[in-house]
């Protein structure tokens, strides 16, 4: 049982899950099967790491919070093998932690700080199978998002472009303690095969997006001036007079590799 002595600490943002129904939903969408590499984010208490250790026997933990180091040590050898890092998730190398093998992810995730976590999973997404992942309502939905939707921005275009993102079911604030301000939701994302991708120069994808949708009320024209002309916009087949939110991921992702193909050639260019 979680240990309700521990009192959640504001600054860590955390929010201890404890409903039984909502834990048992995420076990069976996770799926663990033995031989697999389960690595929990921001484990808390264990409600979610003790389920996962019945099931799977083996189970890396990354938790910040020094309060709860020694009560996840002490799940270990009990129904299981639980290793336990003592780190900032932002500081911990996943390539390096999977080694030869792939990661899946999983996590109740600060939601203070969960698009930086999202930002640097991407960041390893090669070395990852999966990710499962508790957030914000809010930041599911815009993850999700299809273009023409109100919330579909930078983080629905940078994660669909790499990953496959289903939204699976709604939290309610019940089921924490204590109960957030929000909703919550629960999020899979499989990341795509390298050879799917199809981005010429991520750097150049990267700073597309994010000039696209810095000032959303601007057409591609406007908001890419930095970038290129209405022209180049055309000969990629986007129309320069559109909004961010109505471009789709894969005409992103076009215009970014034609980009990278002019600067190619004009590298080239003696």
């Amino acid at each position: 049982m979680a240990d309700s002595r521990h009192a959640p600490k504001k600054h860590f943002g955390q929010h201890f899950l404890h409903d039984a129904t909502i834990i048992e939903r995420i076990v069976r969408a996770i799926d663990p099967r033995p031989g697999e590499r389960l690595v929990e984010i921001g484990p808390g208490q264990g409600a979610l790491t003790r389920p996962l250790l019945r099931r799977h026997g083996a189970l890396t933990v990354i938790e910040l919070d020094r309060d709860l180091i020694a009560p996840l040590q002490a799940l270990d050898g009990g129904e299981g093998h639980v290793q336990v890092i003592h780190a900032d998730v932002l500081t911990v190398d996943f390539t390096a932690l999977a080694g030869n093998d792939t990661l899946r992810l999983v996590g109740n995730l600060p939601y203070n700080i969960s698009s930086p976590i999202l930002f640097h999973a991407l960041a390893h997404a090669a070395h990852i199978r999966d990710m499962h992942f508790m957030l914000q309502k809010e930041v599911v939905d815009r993850m999700a998002a299809e273009p023409g939707s109100k919330v579909y921005g930078r983080l629905s275009v940078m994660l669909q472009a790499y990953c496959e993102v289903l939204a699976l079911f709604d939290v309610p604030p019940a089921a924490f303690r204590p109960p957030p301000q929000v909703d919550s939701a629960v999020v899979r994302l499989r990341p795509r095969a390298p050879d799917r991708i199809a981005i010429v120069d991520h750097d150049r994808f990267a700073r597309l997006v994010r000039d696209a949708f810095g000032q959303r009320r601007k057409t591609l024209r406007n908001a890419l001036s930095a970038l290129c002309d209405a022209a180049t916009i055309e000969a990629a087949g986007l129309n320069p007079g559109a909004r961010a939110e109505q471009v789709a991921v894969p005409d992103f992702i076009a215009l970014a590799n034609h980009l990278a193909q002019r600067a190619s050639i004009a590298t080239a260019m003696p």
